[in-house]
């Protein structure tokens, strides 16, 4: 067990080498001989000594720490994208700082994990106000949206294609013949859910038809749970529904089945979007639209990196290719 009384200077009294060289030895990337190497980490050993990253990152002003923000784990997707993030910084040499937070406090958060001396921050499933932006920025850490993007804000964001993935799905519904197509949106005011709303209803309109009900889950199992029970127990039933997450969608599903008897697709036909995991399960053997994770999370490390490592904070904007997975929940 290291003692807490052990520092560099007695490694270094103990090896026979300068302070300095104990500190390149432990640093990663740095230059030190094989020899000086050995006796240091020989010197370490015999005395139990373990560096300290937090005074290492006061004296070199980098704390390799990346602050993660997420408001919610119930959606798998996101639950793969911090496993895949984390697993590509600390790839890197940098390591993962995670913080749960509620809808609407976002920006407390980030004020919170500032005291933290982050080298940069990454927003999950949440977005964060043009202030806060530009003050992250003023203090030279770079901030990446994951999924979400603001308009004209000193942040960086890494998205699918969702006005695109919204219009595939529109057309392929159209093309299979569906005549009362409804849709259960995410979060009103998230760019999801706005991006994928409009693709879908400009493919609908191109086709000739217009949406026929909407109802909002808030991106939530249970919020849609109680929106398909609203668009079922009228008198007349929606033939197809596009559900703005494939999270939401397993929960429309069990609705339709479990409480109002009805087949998917020979009754009603039910798309989502992401591609989780379970989508291809045979329990729902959901048609989706993909959001290429490794894609956005390689160019989210990318954007991440180079400014944290250049220290320059220069907004950057990351599509991927949204691209229709065809299964089938949908006739």
């Amino acid at each position: 067990m290291a003692k807490p009384s052990v520092t560099s200077t007695d490694v270094a009294r103990l090896a026979n080498v300068s302070q300095s060289a104990v500190s390149r030895t432990f640093t990663s990337g740095a230059s030190v001989s094989d020899s000086t190497r050995s006796k240091v980490l020989a010197a370490a050993e015999t005395l139990g000594y373990r560096p300290n990253a937090l005074a290492r990152s006061l004296i070199s002003g980098r704390s390799h720490i990346v602050g993660l923000v997420v408001a919610y784990l119930e959606n798998h997707f996101y639950s793969i994208v911090i496993e895949r993030l984390s697993r590509a910084l600390q790839a890197r040499g940098y390591h993962v700082l995670l913080f749960m937070t509620e809808p609407g406090q976002q920006d407390k958060v980030i004020g919170d994990i500032l005291q933290y001396q982050i080298d940069g921050v990454v927003l999950a499933s949440v977005t964060l106000s043009s202030q806060i932006a530009e003050e992250c920025a003023a203090l030279g850490v770079p901030v990446v949206l994951f999924n979400r993007y603001i308009a004209d804000a000193q942040a960086s964001s890494v998205t699918s294609d969702n006005v695109d993935g919204g219009y595939k799905l529109a057309r392929f519904l159209v093309a299979k013949g569906f005549q009362r197509i409804a849709y259960i949106a995410g979060q009103e005011n998230a760019s999801t859910n706005l991006d994928r709303e409009q693709g879908f209803v400009q493919g609908l309109a191109e086709s000739g038809q217009r949406l026929w009900k909407r109802e909002v889950g808030d991106y939530l199992f249970e919020g849609a749970a109680e929106a398909a029970r609203r668009l079922l127990q009228s008198d007349e039933r929606p033939d197809a529904i596009f559900v703005a997450n494939d999270h939401m969608a397993f929960a429309v599903m069990d609705v339709i089945r479990s409480e109002f008897g009805l087949r998917i697709p020979a009754d009603i036909s039910v798309v989502g979007y992401d591609d989780v995991p379970e989508a291809a399960w045979p329990a729902y053997d959901l048609t989706t639209v993909e959001q290429p994770v490794d894609e956005m999370i390689t160019a989210a490390a990318e954007i991440l990196l180079e400014q944290m490592e250049h220290k320059v904070v220069n907004p950057a904007h990351r599509v991927a290719e949204a691209r229709l997975v065809v299964r089938g929940s949908a006739g």
